[in-house]
C-alpha cells in the first residue's frame, strides 16, 4: 500500500550535551543538516527522578566519568530551565522541532509552558500513571515508548490517555537495552500494536547500525527515533550507542529512498521498465526459412529476443496455419505474416 506520509525521524540527542547548552545546541544544528524532522532531548531533576543510592544499568556503568550512581551521573547531566528555553528557541530559529521527554510532572509543566506541541513519553514511565494522566491532561499529541512492557501494560497507558480525552497517541516499539541484540528486537511486536490497538505505531531503535529502522518503515512505522551524538568517542553513558551525523544522515537518505519505494501496491510495469520489454522478453522466430504458403509445424519455431513479435505463450496457436509471406530464418513472427 501507499504510504499516506513521511516518517517522522527523531534524533534523540538525550544526554548527549554531556550538561553543556553549548553542545545542545551543536546536536540541534546537527540534526537538522541530517534531516532530522525533530531533534529530542531529557527534561529531568535528579532530586526528583532517583534516589541517591540507585545503581547504574549496565551500559551505564561502562562510562566512568558519571560517578557512581545514577544520581551522581544525571546531576552531571542536568540542563537548567533557561537552557529548554534557550534550545526551544534555537530550534525554531533552526527550522527543526523541539522535543524533550519530561521525567516528572515539573518537568512536563515547564515544556508545556514553552509551547512544545508534542509529548514523548520514555519507556520507563509507562508504569508511571499519574505522570501519564498528567501530561494526557495538557491534550497534546503523545508518542509513547513501550520498552520492557508488556502488551496489557501498553494497555493500562492507553486506558489513561483515552479517559484523559486525549486519544491522539502514537506507539513506538523499543527493546530498551543498549546496544540492543538483533535477535531479541522482535520487530513484528510493532504489527502487535499497530492491530492490537488500531494506533499509529513507530519504533524507538537502540541496535547498532542502521538496518533495524529501516525494516521497522518498511512494514509501516510512522515514527522512527534513533539516537545522536557529534561524537561517538565522547565520554557520557549513550554516545556510544549513538549514530554520528554522518552515520545518522545515511539512515535519513535511506529511510527517504525506502519510502520512495514502497508504491501502491499494484502489480504493473514501473514506467522505466516500459523501454525495456521489447528487449528483455522474447518473441516466436522461424528456426529456418518459412516458404511463401507452406504450413507451419513446430519444427520449423524457436523463441529469441527481441519481444515485438508473436509472444512465445501463444506458439502453439501457430502450429497449423499458413504463412502468407516467405519468413527467413531468425525473423521475428507477426500475426499479419499468417493467413
Amino acid at each position: 500500500m501507499m504510504r499516506e506520509q513521511r516518517t517522522y525521524i527523531i534524533a534523540e540527542a538525550g544526554v548527549n550535551h554531556n550538561g553543556s547548552p553549548e553542545i545542545a545546541k551543536e546536536l540541534v544544528d546537527a540534526a537538522r543538516l541530517c534531516g532530522a524532522d525533530a531533534v529530542k532531548f531529557q527534561t529531568f531533576k535528579a532530586e526528583n527522578l532517583v534516589t541517591r543510592s540507585a545503581a547504574k544499568a549496565d551500559y551505564q556503568k561502562r562510562d566512568a566519568t558519571g560517578g557512581a550512581s545514577q544520581f551522581e551521573m544525571l546531576k552531571r547531566l542536568e540542563l537548567k530551565d533557561g537552557d529548554f528555553r534557550e534550545l526551544f528557541d534555537h530550534c525554531r530559529r533552526r527550522g527543526i522541532e523541539f522535543m524533550s521527554s519530561p521525567f516528572d510532572e515539573e518537568s512536563a509543566d515547564l515544556l508545556d509552558s514553552l509551547g512544545m506541541s508534542t509529548f514523548k513519553v520514555p519507556s520507563g514511565e509507562i508504569t508511571n500513571h499519574p505522570l501519564l494522566e498528567h501530561i494526557a491532561r495538557k491534550g497534546k499529541p503523545v508518542i509513547l515508548s513501550t520498552g520492557m512492557s508488556t502488551l496489557g501494560e501498553v494497555e493500562e497507558a492507553l486506558g489513561i490517555f483515552q479517559a484523559c480525552g486525549n486519544p491522539c497517541v502514537t506507539l513506538l516499539h523499543c527493546v530498551t537495552e543498549y546496544p540492543a541484540p538483533y535477535g531479541e528486537i522482535n520487530l513484528n511486536a510493532m504489527l502487535t500494536l499497530r492491530e492490537a490497538f488500531k494506533a499509529a505505531v513507530g519504533y524507538s531503535d537502540h541496535t547498532p547500525g542502521i538496518e533495524i529502522p529501516l525494516a521497522a518503515v518498511s512494514l509501516g512505522a510512522r515514527v522512527i527515533e534513533k539516537h545522536f551524538t557529534l561524537d561517538n568517542a565522547m565520554e557520557g553513558p549513550d554516545h556510544k550507542a549513538s549514530l554520528n551525523p554522518a552515520d545518522f544522515m545515511r539512515m535519513v537518505q535511506a529511510i527517504r529512498n525506502v519510502e520512495q519505494a514502497m508504491g501502491d501496491g499494484i502489480k504493473r510495469p514501473a514506467p522505466c521498465e516500459l523501454k525495456n520489454i521489447d528487449i528483455a522478453r522474447k518473441s516466436v522466430v522461424a528456426a529456418e526459412t518459412i516458404a511463401e504458403g507452406e504450413i507451419i509445424s513446430i519444427d520449423k519455431l524457436t523463441v529469441k529476443r527481441p519481444g515485438h513479435g508473436v509472444q512465445p505463450k501463444d506458439m502453439e496457436k501457430l502450429v497449423g496455419l499458413r504463412v502468407n509471406k516467405t519468413i527467413a530464418k531468425d525473423d521475428v513472427l507477426q500475426w499479419h505474416y499468417l493467413a
